[in-house]
């Protein structure tokens, strides 16, 4: 049997075959985890999608990518009139709304006629009072000439004098005179009811041509006058009338690209309300002078389609096309700027016949091999290896085939 002594012996820890043990190395599990951590950096900042700025391809068979200048105008009217009365008076009845067609001729409006019908029945009476007196002298003339004739004969048989002759002849001499004088009386007083007739007839207010109104500024009670009587409580006008048939458009081209505008020329008019409806148009005019301020020249064009949905002050956008640009053939591809093109090394931008662009697919970038066509100012036709709508990087040169990317705002929006 084991002592006491023993067991207890048995239990005690030596400390010197403790500090003996050589010490565990621990460094390489940190140098271990250092290297995983690196390389799952790695790998996420190469899977890191790059932010790239892009383009959209336009298509080429548009009819706008066609244009060799771009403009924005307003839709203005050749005929438009704020219709008002010829004189001053109190408006008493007023027959049009906005909207309204009107017809030439037609009654816009009618003004209190009192003191008008007035002046004409003063001028009617006058008239009358002229004519009669013109009747009563000629009575006085026609008894005055009979007895001249009497004594003409009585003096040649020596019956009379001659003097009662001669007082005879004086009468109806002055008589004559008379009759001159009432009869331009009377048509003076003729005249003057004609004026008067105008004056009452001037207290309706008539379309000056076919066309719809456009504003109502009159209500029945208030008073309207021609000319501004001042302090705002005087109407000047009853509405405005535009003839929507001489509908234009107006445009301001800068000054720098005048050149590429000439009379005649076939345009593409999209109005921003129709953004999808193209119209033909044709340049009318360029008016010769310059904005100095704004740099720029304006420019007349007609519309060849009258359409309801035509108005005054309508936003437009237009498209200068050549001269040839109907008949042409379409072309083919889609326009992107050149800066998205990367080409053969060695190889100058104006005699390349082929590059390379990165399309945006699916947030990767994609290489494709174009072929390209002309140059028009920053851009270039691609004609085959993109279709229209597709988004192009701008700045391919950091990009690798199949990179993920994020994209911006486009920096060239789609024409």
């Amino acid at each position: 049997m084991t002592a006491p002594a023993d067991l207890l012996r048995e239990l005690k820890i030596d400390r010197r075959k403790e500090a003996s043990k050589p010490p565990r190395r621990k460094w390489p599990i940190v140098v271990g985890v250092l290297a995983v951590l690196i390389a799952v950096f790695v790998m996420l900042g190469m899977n890191r999608p790059v932010e790239v700025q892009t383009a959209t391809a336009s298509d080429a068979a548009d009819p706008a990518n066609a244009s060799v200048l771009d403009a924005s105008g307003y839709i203005v009217p050749r005929r438009i009139a704020t219709v008002s009365s010829k004189i001053t008076g109190r408006v008493r009845d007023v027959r049009i709304e906005e909207g309204q067609r009107v017809e030439e001729g037609e009654i816009l409006a009618t003004l209190d006629p009192i003191e008008a019908s007035a002046q004409r029945e003063l001028a009617q009476a006058q008239l009358g009072a002229a004519r009669s007196q013109v009747g009563q002298v000629q009575a006085q003339l026609r008894e005055a000439e009979a007895q001249t004739r009497r004594l003409a004969a009585l003096q040649g048989e020596q019956l009379v004098s001659r003097a009662q002759y001669e007082q005879a002849v004086a009468q109806r001499d002055a008589l004559r005179a008379q009759v001159a004088a009432i009869q331009r009386n009377a048509q003076v007083a003729g005249e003057q009811l004609d004026v008067a007739r105008i004056g009452e007839d001037n207290t309706v207010v008539r379309a000056p041509f076919a066309g719809v109104i456009t504003a109502k500024a009159a209500q029945p009670g208030e008073i309207v006058s021609p000319i501004s009587a001042g302090g705002g409580f005087t109407r000047t006008g009853i509405g405005t009338i535009v003839d929507m048939d001489s509908l234009e458009v107006q445009v301001d081209v800068n000054e720098a690209y005048i050149g590429r505008v000439q009379p005649g020329m076939p345009v593409e008019a999209v109005l921003n309300a129709y953004p999808d409806w193209r119209m033909p148009g044709e340049v009318i005019a360029i008016i010769p002078t310059a904005d100095r301020s704004k740099a720029t020249v304006k420019v007349r064009i007609a519309l060849k389609q009258k359409d309801p949905r035509i108005v005054p002050d309508m936003g437009v956008r237009v498209s200068f096309l050549e001269k040839n640009a109907a008949n042409a053939p379409k072309p083919t591809g889609a326009w992107i700027p050149q800066k998205a093109i990367v080409l053969p090394e060695g190889t100058e931008a104006a005699t390349a016949k082929t590059g390379h662009v990165f399309a945006v697919v699916d947030g990767r970038a994609q290489r494709r091999e174009v072929q390209l066509a002309e140059t028009r100012d920053a851009d270039r036709r691609v004609s085959a290896g993109l279709e229209p709508g597709a988004k192009v990087v701008l700045d391919p040169s950091s990009i690798d085939d199949g990179a993920r990317v994020t994209t911006g705002a486009d920096d060239a929006a789609e024409r």
